[in-house]
């Protein structure tokens, strides 16, 4: 089961966690996912996908925080449509179909 991360608009971005992957957010080349948004710090917070079929995010001290359903958050388990913001940026956590 692979985790979406998805953002609405007009320039939509999607990031995809499969099973057994980290990846971190931030606006530095060294970041997995590299978002140029306000607010974003260089290497922002990290997402876990484990193997079973769990999604963690975890702020990396950044500077404006990470929140989950508008609540700051340190570390948080994931939920099928929580919204995740980073930043400016906002993701609804979903599943590939």
């Amino acid at each position: 089961m692979t985790w979406l991360l998805m953002t609405d608009g007009d320039s939509p971005v999607t990031f995809r966690l499969p099973p057994g992957t980290a990846k971190t957010i931030g606006r530095a080349t060294q970041a997995d996912f590299i978002v140029e948004a306000a607010l974003v710090s260089r290497v922002h917070c990290r997402l876990t996908a484990s193997r079973d079929n769990e999604l963690v995010v975890e702020d990396l001290d950044s500077t404006n925080g990470t929140l989950v359903n508008g609540e700051p958050v340190g570390r948080a388990v994931l939920k099928i449509g929580d919204t995740l913001t980073v930043g400016r940026l906002e993701l609804r956590v979903q599943l590939a179909s």
